[in-house]
């Protein structure tokens, strides 16, 4: 994934242009202040918001070139606002992730509960598959979507806080498996935090977005101070 002098934005751009490239294998960290834009930069790579210059390229094509089915088999988001479900179980939730790749009347088959399975084993939650969704915790439910879009098997992990609702043991945790994703499983996941320690301790490379600044930093020489 390339971002070519990328603006993004509501109207005028929050930040300088970003210029940077997300690859197979690469765990990276987002960070930045409340209103940075971290949430809009997010959505614009995925699609969800059309960027106000630059581009977004994914293989050959730009992301506006490319209908929902095949960003949805390419990459993945996850929000930090969970959605209200109920009737509905952790494992269905999980399953349908594998959506895009069912036929036009979305009937999920064996093999698409089995990747759920295998998801929700990943995340370290299986024992709640048949939990209904409204009766998680939000740490379980935000894993419950974490699930989800692994089971999706795209290339591209792109989370939103993923570690808004854990404690300090599971956000800890959740790093080492995000980054154990990217590099094992060859997936490139970019996450936007403000567990700065954990960021720098964890990531392969971070963004940074500071002071209306998109820059792309080593976090063995990142300076903390001030951030």
């Amino acid at each position: 994934m390339q971002l070519r002098n990328l603006a993004i934005g509501y109207g005028h751009p929050l930040c300088s242009p970003v210029k940077a490239l997300l690859e197979a294998g690469d765990f990276v960290c987002l960070v930045g202040r409340n209103g940075s834009g971290k949430s809009t930069l997010l959505r614009t790579l995925a699609g969800l918001i059309a960027p106000l210059g630059g581009e977004v390229i994914v293989g050959d094509k730009t992301i506006g070139e490319m209908s929902p089915r095949e960003i949805s088999r390419t990459l993945a988001i996850v929000l930090t606002r969970l959605p209200e479900l109920r009737h509905t179980t952790a494992r269905q939730i999980a399953a349908s992730g594998r959506l895009p790749y069912t036929g036009l009347v979305g009937h999920l088959r064996a093999a698409d509960y089995g990747a759920a399975d295998q998801a929700l084993s990943d995340i370290g939650i299986l024992h709640l598959r048949d939990r209904l969704f409204h009766t998680l915790s939000d740490g379980e439910k935000q894993k419950t979507m974490l699930a989800r879009a692994l089971a999706q098997g795209t290339e591209y992990l792109l989370l939103d806080e993923p570690s808004a609702f854990l404690d300090w043991p599971s956000r800890r945790e959740l790093f080492s498996l995000l980054r154990s994703l990217a590099h094992t499983r060859r997936k490139a996941v970019l996450l936007s935090t403000h567990d700065l320690e954990l960021a720098v301790a964890s990531a392969d490379s971070l963004w940074v977005l500071r002071d209306g600044k998109f820059s792309v930093e080593d976090p063995n020489t990142f300076d903390l101070t001030g951030f």
